[in-house]
């Protein structure tokens, strides 16, 4: 299937091609903006060692992207989704988390508005 064209980086001036909105430079900076400024204290705290410990393990129980394979797809799985979200009493037992590919984890993150939640 083919793939869309790369488009330039969203971030003001930066003239690279990338395909999704911002260029790997551009999203680091993005994302630690986004934890220092954006993202609540408290959830920012719950992600630490020990979590990273916590995905490695279920990551490696659950390497294919558990919303895929729904559809029959078989994708390798990137990051680990909480299903009921830190920020609203999830926790970090098995049975609330997903592993997702990147795809399927921004889908879902912006359905539920966590992180692009109008203020």
């Amino acid at each position: 299937m083919p793939r869309k064209p790369k488009r330039p980086c969203s971030f003001p001036g930066c003239p690279e091609l990338t395909d999704g909105r911002y260029c790997d430079t551009h999203q680091k900076q993005v994302d630690a903006y986004y934890n220092k400024y954006e993202r609540d204290p408290q959830t920012r705290k719950s992600y630490d060692r020990r979590w990273k410990r916590i995905r490695d393990r279920y990551i490696s129980e659950h390497p294919l992207c558990e919303e895929c394979q729904k559809y029959g797809r078989l994708t390798p799985a990137e990051e680990v989704h909480h299903i009921i979200p830190l920020s609203k009493g999830g926790t970090n037992a098995d049975n609330n988390l997903m592993s997702l590919c990147k795809q399927c984890h921004s889908s879902i993150t912006a359905r539920e508005g966590e992180r692009w939640a109008r203020r």
